[in-house]
C-alpha cells in the first residue's frame, strides 16, 4: 500500500492549532475532526463539510475553556459520537442520520481524573483509559462505568485488534497491557505484554504483529507475546522526529505512523513473516501529526497536524500481476488481467 495525497480538508493556520483527535463512522458516511478549540466538525465521505457542533465542559463554572477534547469514536450504528474530556468526563452525543439532526446528549461518565483515550468497539461499550492509569468501560445502556483493571502510570495510547474483541494500552512507563473480552479461541495471554523503552505513544495491533513507537526515533514490531521481531532504527535520521501516532488499517495489514513531516507506511508479508517498509510520504510544512483515522472500508486515512490542518490520503491499491493474483483469487483461465488488490 502507498498513500496519495488528495486533498486539504482543513487549511492549517500559521501557528499551534492543534487538531486533538479524529474519528470515522463504521458506515463510512460520516468523518469528524476535533480542533484545538474544542469543536467538532462533520464531513461526508467525499469530504465536504456538512456539520458542527460545539462541546460542553463538565461543569459550566469553570467555562469552555477549561478542559481539551483528547479522544473520541463513533457508535457501532454511526449515530453517536463519544468525547473524552481532561476534565473528568465523557460525554455521549446523539448526532442523528441525517445533516442537521440536532446534536443531544444521551450520557455522561464521570471519572477521577482526566480521560485520555477512547475506544468505542461493541454496541454498549466504550472502554477509556484514565490519567491515573485505569481502563475502564463505560455502558451506554445503564449509564455506569467500571473498571476493567488498573496500572500505576497514565494512559497514553489505546488501541483494539481488527475484531474489536481485543484491547491494548500502552502507559507512560513504557508498558504495554493485553485485555481481551473475548480471546476468539487463540489462547494468548492477557495482563503485562512488554515493556517498550519509551512512553508508547504510536500504538498499533496488526493482524499478526503488534507495532510501538515513540520518541526514540525508533519502530519496533513485537510479537503475540511480547518478543521484538524487528526494529526499525532512525535515530541517526536528523531528519526524522518522534513517533506521535500511529493507525492500523481495518484488514490489520498495513500500519501507518506519523511524526514531523511524515508518515511512514509499513505493509504485513505473509511469505516472509514481517513488515515490509513502503516508501514514507514526505509533505513539507506538515509539522507533527497529531491525529490519524482510517476509513472504515481501508480507502482513505487522514492526517491531523499540530498547525490545525487535515490532509486526505488515497490509500493506493497494489497493482498485482497476473502470477500474484492466482494466490488470492480465481482468474479466468482465458483472459488472465491485472486487477487492483486493496491492502
Amino acid at each position: 500500500m502507498q498513500l496519495k495525497h488528495l486533498r486539504t480538508l482543513l487549511t492549517p493556520q500559521d501557528g499551534a492549532a492543534k487538531v486533538t483527535c479524529m474519528a470515522w463512522a463504521p458506515n463510512s458516511a460520516k468523518f469528524a475532526v476535533c480542533t484545538v478549540d474544542r469543536v467538532i466538525l462533520l464531513y461526508d465521505e467525499q469530504g465536504e463539510r456538512r456539520d458542527k457542533f460545539s462541546t460542553k465542559p463538565a461543569d459550566s463554572k469553570y467555562g469552555k475553556k477549561s478542559y481539551t477534547v483528547k479522544s473520541m469514536a463513533f457508535s457501532p450504528d454511526s449515530t453517536k459520537i463519544a468525547i473524552a474530556q481532561t476534565d473528568n468526563i465523557i460525554f455521549v452525543y446523539k448526532i442523528g442520520e441525517d445533516w442537521g439532526d440536532k446534536k443531544v446528549i444521551c450520557n455522561k461518565f464521570v471519572q477521577t481524573s482526566a480521560v485520555t483515550c477512547l475506544l468505542w468497539p461493541a454496541e454498549h461499550s466504550i472502554v477509556f483509559g484514565l490519567a491515573e492509569g485505569k481502563i475502564r468501560v463505560a455502558n451506554t445502556k445503564t449509564n455506569k462505568s467500571s473498571t476493567i483493571y488498573g496500572t500505576e502510570s497514565y494512559v497514553v495510547s489505546l488501541t483494539s485488534n481488527v475484531s474489536g474483541k481485543g484491547i491494548l494500552s500502552g502507559h507512560a512507563d513504557g508498558t504495554v497491557v493485553r485485555y481481551f473480552f473475548d480471546d476468539e479461541g487463540s489462547g494468548e495471554s492477557q495482563g503485562k505484554l512488554l515493556t517498550h523503552p519509551c512512553p508508547p505513544y504510536a500504538l498499533a495491533w496488526g493482524s499478526s504483529s503488534i507495532i510501538v513507537a515513540g520518541c526514540d526515533k525508533k519502530i519496533v514490531a513485537y510479537g503475540k507475546e511480547g518478543h521484538i521481531l524487528q526494529t526499525f532504527d532512525y535515530s541517526r535520521d536528523r531528519s526524522e522526529k518522534e513517533f506521535t501516532v500511529a493507525a492500523t488499517s481495518p484488514s490489520g495489514q498495513s500500519v501507518v505512523l506519523g511524526s514531523y513531516d511524515r508518515l511512514r507506511v509499513f505493509n504485513w508479508s505473509p511469505r516472509r513473516a514481517a513488515w515490509d517498509e513502503a516508501s514514507p510520504k514526505e509533505i513539507p510544512n506538515l509539522y507533527t501529526i497529531t491525529a490519524l483515522a482510517w476509513k472504515k472500508d481501508g480507502s482513505r486515512l487522514c492526517a491531523g497536524t499540530l498547525c490545525g490542518g487535515v490532509e486526505q490520503f488515497d490509500c493506493c491499491l497494489r497493482r498485482m500481476n497476473p502470477s500474484e493474483l492466482s494466490s488470492v483469487i480465481f482468474v479466468s483461465s482465458e483472459a488472465p488481467v491485472a486487477q487492483s488488490v486493496c491492502c
